[in-house]
């Protein structure tokens, strides 16, 4: 095992609290614990809200890597009974509730996507249902009285809902009680999560101490920005890159990044080190690096971490045969018409759309194309007595031929 600096500078890379004394108190906290020369405990949790992991999930996932890598065991914590509550963190409203049934889907291509990061084999996966299904009412009670209404109302998002009016749910309050409570249940030595859950983590601190347990060390990381560049990756925004994407579309969604969201990128979701970034930082502000060429550097780099190598090299062909030579894909389904039909049944009909009326608004808002040309009118009726290319958005293609 790495001596005690090594794995502090390490671990403590690219940590953020936002306040000075809880940055110092982790990290003598931390130190103490490596100094006892034990493989410590470790846990991130994450609520099944959606099928998909994104980008923004990788970020404290990556550090749990780290803490395996130096020999440390490692909780992949599915929120199976938080997820019922809804995480009001960084919600400026109330989030949706699921169904028991919605979770358990989410949740079981959650485990199947968190190997793409962590050692499957040194990994152990938990589901909090396991303790927090059985509490009674008098628990409940006994967990909330170690909190003020005024502690609640003091968090970002609470207050300023407060402010305006808008209100707040009394189940949202239970959601800090019940994540605090799984670092009852764990009993870990450190709980990884974003800066966004610094309260709950704290939470469980001091509900680790009312149970006569040792508090948490918790570590807390900065939030990836989404495609937008300006808010954080949410798959409810729809400014998500989700790691299970195929290998051109996660690398042309990279390439869409703004030029100054590149960094956040670079520090957060690569492998790369702090000197190759301060280098690649340096070109680009000094003008000897292009923003097109960095980005397609990040870009690969990305698409390599969940898919390798051999992937990363044809996703950037692909996006230099499509969208930087203008060509087509040579890999474009086929969809084959017996008749002339209304072009948003076709997009319907091939796949290349959710909705008719998403293959409507598309039309409407220039992003469908027919061999080449925009298509201006939604009641268009596409005749195919030759081969014919349907483009609909920047990525997706079908060539369509006669079914006569």
């Amino acid at each position: 095992m790495r001596s005690i600096d090594e794995q502090m500078a390490i671990l403590m890379r690219g940590v953020e609290f936002g306040d000075e004394q809880i940055r110092e108190t982790m990290a003598r906290e931390l130190r103490e614990r490596l100094a006892e020369g034990r493989p410590l405990r470790i846990y991130l949790g994450v609520d099944p809200s959606a099928p998909d992991l994104h980008l923004g999930h990788t970020v404290p996932l990556r550090k749990l890597a780290q803490f395996q890598e130096l020999g440390h065991e490692v909780v992949f914590l599915v929120g199976s009974f938080t997820a019922l509550i809804g995480d009001p963190s960084e919600k400026e409203g109330v989030r949706k509730q699921q169904t028991p049934e919605e979770v358990r889907a989410n949740a079981r291509t959650y485990v199947d996507q968190v190997r793409k990061v962590l050692d499957a084999e040194k990994t152990i996966v938990r589901y909090n249902d396991e303790w927090l299904s059985p509490l009674s009412f008098a628990d409940i009670i006994k967990l909330a009285s170690h909190f003020t209404v005024q502690q609640f109302l003091a968090r970002d998002n609470f207050s300023k809902r407060h402010a305006k009016g808008d209100p707040i749910w009394l189940h949202e309050f239970f959601y800090g009680l019940m994540q605090g409570y799984d670092a009852v249940a764990l009993q870990t030595d450190v709980q990884i999560g974003g800066t966004e859950q610094l309260f709950n983590l704290l939470a469980g601190r001091k509900l680790m101490e009312a149970f006569g347990l040792r508090p948490q060390v918790c570590l807390t990381f900065p939030i990836l920005v989404g495609t937008d560049g300006h808010l954080r990756m949410s798959k409810s925004t729809g400014n998500y890159i989700g790691i299970s994407e195929r290998p051109e579309d996660i690398y042309g969604k990279v390439m869409s990044i703004p030029d100054h969201a590149m960094s956040n990128y670079m520090n957060l979701v690569t492998r790369w080190t702090p000197a190759e970034i301060e280098t690649l930082e340096s070109a680009l502000a000094e003008g000897g690096l292009h923003p097109r060429d960095a980005k397609m550097r990040l870009a690969r780099e990305i698409v390599s971490i969940f898919h390798g190598d051999e992937a990363a090299g044809q996703a950037e062909a692909h996006f230099k045969r499509v969208f930087q030579k203008r060509k087509l894909p040579s890999d474009m389904p086929v969809f084959s018409v017996a008749r002339p039909s209304n072009v948003v049944d076709l997009m319907a009909a091939a796949g290349l759309i959710k909705s008719k009326s998403e293959g409507r608004r598309l039309i409407q808002q220039g992003g469908v194309k027919l061999d080449g040309d925009k298509v201006s009118s939604i009641e268009t009726e596409i005749d195919v007595a030759e081969d014919r290319v349907l483009q609909v958005g920047r990525r997706r293609f079908v060539r369509l031929v006669s079914g006569k």
